[in-house]
C-alpha cells in the first residue's frame, strides 16, 4: 500500500495533465470551430449584399436610361420603354429572390439600409415604368436613391468589418449629373 500511496502524487499528475490536454484540445477545436462558421457565414453574407446590390443597381440603371430618354438627355439615353420592360421584370423577379437571402444572412443595420434604397429605386422604376407620377423632380429621385446605395454599401461593410473609410459615391454622382444636366439646357437667347 506504502507504493501505491508514494506513487499517488505522480498518477495524479498525469490524469490532471490528460484532462488539461483533452480540455485545451477541446476549447482549440471549438474555437477553430466557431472561427470557420463566422468565415463561411460572412463569406455567404458578403455573397447576398453583392447580388443584391447588383441587381439593385441595374433596376437603377434601367429605369434612369429609360427616364433619360424621356427628357431628352442624350448622354443618358438609349432604352425606350418597351425595350426596358421585359429587363425590368426580370430583374424584378432576380430582385426578389435575392432580397430573401439578404433578408437571411444581413444584420438589422444592412437590411433597414439596403430597404431604403430599394425604396428610392422602386419610386425611380415606377416613374420609368408610368405606374406613379410624383412632383419630385427626377434629379432628386436620383440623389436619393444614390445617398440611400452610399447607406447601404456603408452598412454593408461595418458589419463585415471592412476598413478602408468611406466609398460613398453620391456626391461625385450628383456633381456629375449636375454638370450633365447643365450642358443639355437648350441655350437661352439673350437678346
Amino acid at each position: 500500500m506504502d507504493a501505491f500511496v508514494s506513487q499517488l502524487p505522480a498518477l495524479l499528475g498525469v490524469v490532471v495533465g490528460a484532462l488539461g490536454a483533452g480540455l485545451a484540445t477541446f476549447l482549440s477545436s471549438r474555437s477553430q470551430w466557431k472561427r470557420s462558421q463566422a468565415v463561411r457565414w460572412d463569406d455567404r453574407r458578403m455573397e447576398a449584399y453583392s447580388e443584391f446590390a447588383q441587381v439593385l443597381k441595374e433596376i437603377q440603371a434601367v429605369s434612369l436610361k429609360v427616364l433619360a430618354t424621356t427628357v431628352g438627355d442624350r448622354y443618358r439615353s438609349g432604352l425606350d420603354k418597351a425595350a426596358a420592360l421585359p429587363r425590368l421584370a426580370d430583374a424584378d423577379i432576380r430582385h426578389t429572390l435575392v432580397w430573401e437571402n439578404l433578408l437571411l444572412l444581413g444584420d438589422a443595420s444592412t437590411v433597414a439600409a439596403a430597404q431604403d434604397w430599394r425604396e428610392a429605386v422602386w419610386r425611380l422604376e415606377h416613374r420609368a415604368r408610368g405606374v406613379e407620377e410624383t412632383s419630385e423632380p427626377l434629379s432628386e429621385l436620383v440623389q436619393q436613391a444614390n445617398t440611400r446605395r452610399d447607406g447601404f454599401y456603408h452598412a454593408a461593410r461595418r458589419g463585415l468589418g471592412v476598413s478602408g473609410g468611406s466609398v460613398s459615391q453620391s456626391d461625385r454622382l450628383q456633381q456629375r449629373a449636375a454638370s450633365s444636366f447643365e450642358s443639355h439646357k437648350p441655350a437661352s437667347s439673350n437678346s
